[in-house]
């Protein structure tokens, strides 16, 4: 994983290659390092400050949403969240709302990335259907192409609005080195450079194709919104489940905004240390992206092991997470377990949720913030009530790690002056 020279993904990646094309997931070599280099900037923290209050505003869409639900209960978790993590992802990363979108379609949007993932696994226990060849004769053929018309449709509806809005301005606000002004105002609010401000920009100094956006955006669009919302899911359900954590999270997130009159800043996030020890714990026991496969490129000796060239190398890190060698009771929900003092002791690479080395995940601290913001709003507006244990849930091999039945989960008002100081 820290290797610069064995970073190239596995074999079963190119299943996904009809739908991601050559986005940042799957390209390697210098194509690889030329995106990477692009888009790195999208994630700067001055620019993850401007997206703070996008988060705020769709954190309160969600509590409101939650108010409006019958016995208090959500019957789907899964639906719920993600339709709210789409938007994060589409409003931040991509400069667009969803709102304005038809509700059918984003639904048909999320509901072709989870078939196209299951799709996927089909083909992986399928050797026979990996080849392009052989595959449009299997039944799941006309599904695949069903979803990805509609995910292509999706992405590429996206990028002409945003395309349309810089034709419009005379791309006046693709400039980034005047990334750091607050003063410059886009449509009457502080500009907000997006992921795909960049490749836009990009696109009119470079051979950047349109198919070439494309590519990232669907890639961030499916990433930036399914392990997100699986994170939270998961989450949730641990907090539920555990009263007393959920109790402590809750007055850390109280004191907090209290201390900040009564609101969530960017700033006072930094501040909620127990809740990032929760949110790291539930990466822990439920990571989203639960193995990475790497194709070796050269020889590599892991201990007396010669393991060759050309060799498929399967990292499973849902195990890798539960390993008692470093992880005492490794079924048991912790946070402490993230203490300062026990995360320096440990292996560098015990907790690789977000994988390791040039490879990470680009976009991980941006998760992390979303992840922060969306829960402390929960536990602030909300009592999380248990409607199942989250070692009952079955989980399902998809692309990431999901459950494979709707999950359910009570959110009860909470009543006092604090629930409702929330800006």
């Amino acid at each position: 994983m820290n290797s610069t020279r064995n970073n190239e993904k596995g074999m079963a990646y190119k299943l996904l290659h009809t739908w991601l094309g050559d986005g940042l997931l799957l390209s390697k070599g210098a194509k690889w390092q030329e995106r990477r280099k692009i888009l790195t900037p999208a994630f700067h923290f001055h620019i993850l400050k401007r997206f703070f209050d996008i988060l705020i505003e769709e954190s309160n869409n969600m509590a409101k949403s939650l108010k409006d639900i019958k016995n208090s209960t959500v019957e789907d978790l899964e639906s719920f969240i993600s339709r709210h993590t789409l938007n994060i992802i589409s409003e931040t990363s991509m400069g667009t709302s969803l709102r304005n979108l038809d509700e059918l379609e984003q639904q048909q949007y999320r509901e072709a990335v989870y078939e196209l993932g299951d799709i996927l696994f089909y083909r992986v226990f399928r050797p026979w259907y990996y080849s392009d060849t052989t595959f449009p004769i299997s039944p799941r053929y006309k599904d695949h192409v069903k979803c990805l018309k509609i995910l292509h449709e999706f992405t590429e509806k996206v990028i002409k609005e945003r395309k349309q809005y810089h034709e419009s301005t005379n791309g006046r606000f693709l400039n980034f080195e005047k990334a750091g002004e607050d003063e410059e105002m886009i449509g009457g609010g502080k500009k907000r450079l997006a992921m795909l401000d960049l490749l836009i920009a990009a696109s009119k100094d470079s051979n950047l194709s349109d198919l070439d956006i494309r590519e990232e955006v669907d890639t961030f669009m499916f990433e930036g919104h399914d392990t997100v919302a699986m994170a939270l899911i998961f989450a949730i359900l641990l907090l539920a489940e555990h009263k007393d954590i959920q109790d402590r999270v809750r007055n850390e997130v109280n004191a907090v905004m209290e201390e900040n009159g009564g609101k969530l800043t960017m700033a006072a996030s930094q501040n909620l240390t127990y809740l990032d020890r929760c949110l790291k714990e539930a990466l822990r026991l439920y990571p989203s992206v639960f193995y990475i496969l790497r194709k070796l490129t050269e020889d590599v000796m892991m201990q007396s092991y010669l393991v060759p060239a050309g060799t498929q190398v399967y990292v499973d890190i849902l195990s890798l997470h539960k390993n008692p060698e470093f992880w005492p009771n490794p079924e048991v929900f912790d946070p402490d377990r993230f203490l300062p003092e026990l995360v320096q002791n440990r292996h560098p690479f015990a907790y690789v949720p977000f994988s390791a080395g040039s490879r990470n995940c680009i976009g991980q601290r941006f998760a992390m913030m979303e992840m922060k913001v969306v829960v402390a709003f929960l536990v602030h507006k909300f009592y999380l009530e248990p409607m199942q244990r989250a070692a009952d849930v079955r989980l399902t091999g998809n692309i990431i790690l999901r459950p494979a039945h709707p999950v359910r989960v009570k959110f009860v008002p909470v009543q006092g002056a604090h629930a409702t100081k929330v800006a």
